[in-house]
């Protein structure tokens, strides 16, 4: 436990719930992070941890990218994350799902969950049976893809305009790793604008998916050593790395994967290679964008979000601006940007709350 405890301050996280259901065989963490804009909002991961360890390592990078998206963004959530220890390709009954949402419920508000890598519309359906703290539900705003793939894009074209200075991707040659919903929607941007895309991803349908739309199929670990202009992880965190970095012949890095440094330094090795990295949590702010518009007064209007989601190209401007004016590196100018935000929300909750 004091491990748990030493890891919750490292990482400055406000609450974990670890839950465990006998008759389904949940097992999940709950890591919300920070609160001080707003209830947490923050997807289900269902992915075959090998253990609790690697499932909480997971959960807390997680929640806090959340915290730091949700803010950069600008909008009135905190960051959460949950993950559920299960290979996501079996089958997810319905008892396992609502066991889940009877968790979510538990914490009486405090998180709202919604969809990630290995939960769907329908896993979400099942949660919503138990718990009303559901954003994202088929009849509101939905499957988040097409709307972040689409904020993905509008970073590319910013990325491209910082590097090359213009935002046309014609011609450029872009490998995009992981051809799942976001990923696949993202090539198709790109391809209707004339790049010329490179695809892998570790199932062999998704490949065949994004081949039949245009894209060129490579082996999974090849990726990393194509000579392309950009490279856009949109699968897993953490691959850029000590063994990954090296291989890198791209000018720039602007996928939709969360975490995608290893550890900070990771960044500063980019930098070091004269490769620009948009930060991921910047990138990818579209999905939280399009599961924030159910809040809407109004309730949720996806051209609306999807105004929203084509900002990112600004806000990444604005983060560029920031790393010249301080002159430290964007993934940094990012973090600052959204620390900000919050920190200005909990001095004025200081001043509202003292007599």
């Amino acid at each position: 436990m004091r491990d748990v405890l030493q890891n919750m301050a490292d990482y400055d996280h406000e609450q974990i719930l670890f839950g465990y259901d006998k008759v389904s065989g949940l097992k999940c963490i709950i890591a919300i992070h920070n609160t001080t804009l707003g209830p947490a909002l923050g997807g289900l991961r269902i992915w075959p941890y090998k253990n609790e360890d690697e499932a909480l390592f997971d959960v807390l990078r997680l929640s806090v990218g959340m915290t730091y998206k949700n803010a950069a963004m600008g909008l009135d959530f905190g960051g959460a994350k949950a993950v559920m220890i299960h290979d996501p390709n079996t089958e997810k009954p319905e008892e396992l799902m609502r066991a889940f949402g009877r968790m979510v419920e538990s914490l009486g508000g405090r998180y709202y969950t919604a969809e990630d890598v290995g939960s769907t519309l329908d896993d979400l359906s099942y949660v919503a049976k138990e718990t009303k703290y559901v954003a994202g539900l088929p009849g509101t705003s939905g499957n988040p893809s097409p709307v972040t793939g689409w904020g993905v894009y509008n970073a590319m074209k910013a990325t491209a305009k910082r590097v090359w200075g213009s935002d046309e991707l014609k011609g450029k040659k872009v490998a995009v790793q992981g051809c799942g919903n976001v990923g696949f929607s993202l090539i198709e941007h790109l391809l209707e604008e004339g790049a010329v895309v490179y695809a892998t991803d570790m199932f062999e349908d998704k490949i065949e998916r994004a081949k039949k739309a245009g894209a060129i199929p490579v082996e999974m670990d090849k990726v990393y050593d194509l000579d392309v202009d950009i490279f856009a992880p949109c699968a897993l965190g953490a691959i850029l790395n000590d063994d990954t970095i090296p291989r890198l012949k791209v000018k720039a890095i602007c996928g939709s994967a969360n975490n995608q440094l290893l550890e900070p330094r990771h960044g500063k090795a980019l930098a070091a290679r004269g490769i620009l990295y948009s930060p991921d949590f910047i990138v990818n702010g579209g999905g939280v964008i399009n599961c924030a518009e159910e809040f809407a007064p109004g309730g949720y209007d996806k051209e609306r979000a999807l105004k929203r989601a084509a900002g990112i190209y600004d806000i990444l401007l604005k983060i560029f601006a920031i790393a010249d004016e301080r002159k430290i590196e964007p993934y940094e100018a990012a973090n600052i940007y959204a620390e900000e935000r919050i920190q200005k929300a909990l001095e004025q909750k200081r001043m509202f709350f003292e007599k």
